[in-house]
């Protein structure tokens, strides 16, 4: 199995990343274009100081912030900034090709309200201001299935960290998995986080989608094929 937006390209990170491959297909003329011209206005600083508020990202007053880690080609965050306008977005995606696919669509859509990292998201989480998302989604991050790649996966202590300090608490963290050993692996790590709280409260909650949930192309590949979504959420502690 692999991630939404992992596609045929030269891997380009060690074996510490987890994320796969950092390129696809080479872009077309038009969309290389467009991200020589839209991508420098989209992306955050590369020179981002350690705590820089998130309402200087934005051109104007947001009245929260959301971030998603690993967009893929964009759908969901994209859907979500249309129907609210009012929240900053911010997504990172270390996939070139779905970087490109997202700042093709923001600029067509004039949204305002999404900010794109288009590089490994560790670094920017060490960045980023304290309690400062009212909620993170990890969306069918790649699985690394065979056992000796597992210390790649995403969902980790020291991850956990990271996301436990950018959420105050009541914040949400949101992940989605059609890999049932990825799922088990994720609830093992969550639920043993003090800092987190399954907010599941009956039997199969975690197979209804999220309210809004716009679903993707990948996740309906995975429900044809025969595989079941788990849709989880975690809330951050007091």
């Amino acid at each position: 199995m692999t991630s939404e937006s992992d596609e045929t390209g030269p891997p380009l990170r060690g074996a510490g990343s987890f994320f796969g491959r950092r390129r696809g297909k080479t872009l077309r003329p038009l969309q290389a274009e467009l991200m020589a011209r839209d991508l420098p206005s989209l992306a955050l600083p590369t020179d981002l100081a350690a705590g820089t508020p998130l309402a200087g990202l934005f051109p104007r007053p947001m009245r929260g912030y959301r971030l998603e880690i690993g967009f893929g080609g964009g759908e969901r965050l994209l859907d979500e900034a249309q129907r609210e306008p009012d929240i900053g977005f911010i997504g990172a995606e270390a996939f070139f090709n779905g970087v490109a696919k997202a700042t093709a669509q923001i600029t067509r859509l004039g949204l305002d309200n999404v900010r794109l990292h288009g590089d490994d998201v560790v670094p920017l989480l060490e960045k980023l201001p304290a309690a400062s998302f009212e909620r993170i989604d990890l969306m069918y991050p790649d699985p690394w299935p065979k056992r000796r790649h597992w210390k790649r996966r995403f969902v980790r202590p020291d991850n956990l960290s990271h996301i436990a300090r950018l959420l105050p608490p009541g914040g949400l963290f949101r992940f989605a998995t059609d890999v049932e050993d990825y799922a088990a692996w994720t609830l093992r790590h969550m639920l043993a986080d003090p800092r987190f709280e399954w907010t599941a409260r009956r039997a199969g909650d975690w197979r209804e989608p999220y309210p809004g949930w716009p679903g993707t192309r990948y996740e309906a590949k995975a429900i044809r094929e025969g595989r079941q979504p788990g849709y989880y959420t975690f809330r951050r502690a007091v």
